[in-house]
């Protein structure tokens, strides 16, 4: 028998939960990144730093990003690169940022700098979450100051 794409779905019948509900909400890569992003954050506001502006996206495609911009006491701006990774292996979260994503963040930093008219001191911050960041028993936050520059 065929059906056709105009036929309304029929609800079930009382007592029977539908399979869309049943299921746990799935877990999405947007949602874990968020997850250490926030993770990432109140760890760096424990460290000293105060919140200034998340997710900083250049204008236009191919520019690049900024997880999260803070503070330091001191004054200086730290760009900071949250990168999350369940496992250790392909040598774990620290390994993913490589030479191009250093140039995309430094590039960010760069037309973030631009709304200033006197620069001030900067650095590039990476926090890394190994595991899941929901969970404190499995997750594990280092940060690493001064992680790279703009050299």
């Amino acid at each position: 028998m065929w059906f056709s794409r105009k036929q309304g779905l029929k609800s079930p019948p009382d007592g029977v939960t539908p399979v869309a509900q049943a299921l746990p909400k799935q877990i999405t890569t947007k949602s874990r990144g968020d997850a250490a992003e926030s993770a990432a954050r109140a760890h760096l506001i424990q460290g000293g730093l105060k919140f200034v502006e998340a997710n900083y996206r250049t204008p236009g495609r191919g520019g690049g990003e900024i997880d999260l911009v803070m503070r330091a006491p001191d004054g200086t701006l730290v760009f900071v690169e949250v990168r999350q990774r369940t496992g250790a292996s392909f040598g774990g979260a620290a390994a993913s940022i490589g030479s191009v994503k250093q140039r995309r963040i430094i590039f960010a930093a760069r037309h973030y700098l631009m709304r200033f008219a006197r620069q001030p001191p900067c650095r590039f911050d990476v926090v890394l979450v190994q595991g899941a960041p929901g969970d404190a028993k499995e997750s594990c936050i280092e940060w690493l100051t001064a992680a790279f520059d703009a050299s």
